[in-house]
């Protein structure tokens, strides 16, 4: 199912190391010590992970990120459940359990923290200034840390919101896509492309990271990135203000062919928005007169005729075609169109293959199909893609990196495990 760039199937990720903590990439010496949850900022260190950087993440006693507890799930080699949002967001991290909770593991996280380059959180506005691991917490004892927080509306800058959790939907929603997307009285599609609030959310944080680092490398001084999880969707869904800023209303477009069509066998989507283009699929589709019909002279013309006189002769040309065939005649004549692909489609896509951008996570209980992870978009000519490495399993490197990094001995190690400072 994930294949290598060159055609081959690609390996299964490996064990992660505490030996060898870094796989090499353009990050490689980048350390991030991350106490985060769920898919926001796990995305981002994902990603840093994927490009060099060592990533120890720091989860909670008992039930570690409550990632771990989503559904569906598998269950690793202890038996306990590794659900799909942690198994999709933690490729390549080590996982240290610490109770923050407790003085004695805010303490240990303090002691670690000049040891990395990033320091990043993901908790509720405010919650671990409250806890003494905020900002300026860490910068007294490691005035270089880049400090990330990720939240879903911000630290740094007072809002009415500041108190409100929130997940993907919810600044989905509050972005206004939702009601612009949404036709009569129909209730909204409540996350119709997965959790676009938390990756986005996640590749700003990424942006900021690096930008950060290169400001340090210039000064040598760390600072706060503070990312809001509605400031990154307003900025990804910014055809709702910018349009409406332009006299558009209730998610109208401007005036251009971005509709749906049907094949033989399923959907495609086809965009023309210019008229050259427009004469291209005049011509393709079998109706040249088209380019010289007053009532289609105008790209509104196309909008307000493409029920009555556009969608039946495309449909009616594409009726003979599979999706694909449409798509590869369309793309031939220059013009922009994608099949609507099912998500049996997309995992034997070829272009899919060829980049390997399914990552195969083989399971531990007994099921034979691997969890399948979105690989790495990011490549890059001088920076060989390296490995995969599988998720950690809960506090599996708990004591190796407290005893590497704060020399912690194995009588000091037990001590703190048995008052549940660590696990």
């Amino acid at each position: 199912m994930g294949t290598g760039e060159n055609g081959g199937a690609a390996p299964s990720p490996s064990d992660p190391s505490p030996s060898d903590p870094s796989p090499g990439g353009p990050l490689e010496g980048v350390r991030v010590l991350a106490l985060e949850q769920m898919q926001a900022l796990p995305y981002a260190t994902q990603l840093l992970a994927r490009l060099g950087a060592d990533v120890v993440k720091v989860e909670p006693p008992g039930r570690g990120d409550s990632g771990r507890g989503s559904l569906p799930a598998m269950t690793d080699p202890a038996g306990r459940r590794v659900g799909a949002t942690f198994l999709r967001n933690n490729l390549g991290k080590r996982s240290v359990c610490v109770d923050l909770k407790d003085p004695r593991g805010r303490d240990l996280v303090l002691a670690l923290a000049p040891r990395f380059d990033i320091v990043a959180e993901n908790s509720k506005a405010g919650a671990m200034r409250r806890l003494g691991l905020g900002y300026e917490d860490v910068a007294a004892v490691h005035p270089a840390a880049v400090y990330v927080s990720v939240s879903g509306f911000g630290n740094t800058v007072p809002t009415p919101y500041a108190a409100r959790p929130a997940f993907a939907p919810v600044v989905e929603a509050m972005s206004g896509i939702y009601e612009a997307k949404r036709t009569g009285d129909a209730p909204p599609a409540v996350a119709p492309v997965g959790a676009l609030g938390d990756i986005g959310a996640a590749l700003y944080a990424s942006i900021g990271i690096l930008a950060a680092l290169r400001h340090r490398d210039r000064t040598g001084r760390g600072q706060y990135v503070d990312i809001a999880m509605l400031d990154s969707v307003i900025a990804m869904t910014d055809i709702v203000t910018n349009l409406w800023s332009m006299g558009l209303r209730k998610g109208d477009l401007g005036p251009l062919i971005l509709h749906g069509f049907r094949a033989s066998d399923g959907w495609f989507v086809l965009q023309v928005g210019r008229e050259e283009h427009f004469a291209r699929l005049a011509g393709l589709v079998g109706r040249p007169g088209w380019t010289s019909d007053p009532q289609l002279a105008t790209r509104q013309g196309w909008v307000d005729h493409l029920e009555d006189e556009l969608r039946p002769a495309i449909e009616g040309w594409a009726a003979g075609l599979t999706k694909a065939e449409a798509c590869e005649a369309l793309g031939a004549a220059g013009l922009a169109a994608g099949p609507c692909l099912s998500d049996e489609e997309v995992v034997a896509d070829p272009h899919v293959r060829a980049r390997g951008m399914l990552v195969e996570v083989p399971r531990t209980d007994g099921v034979e199909q691997p969890v399948l992870v979105p690989g790495n978009p990011v490549r890059m000519s001088a920076a060989p893609v390296p490995a995969e490495r599988r998720p950690p399993w809960l506090g599996e490197h708990t004591d190796a990196v407290l005893a590497d990094e704060l020399g912690l001995s194995a009588a000091e190690l037990k001590a703190l495990r048995g008052d549940g400072v660590i696990a």
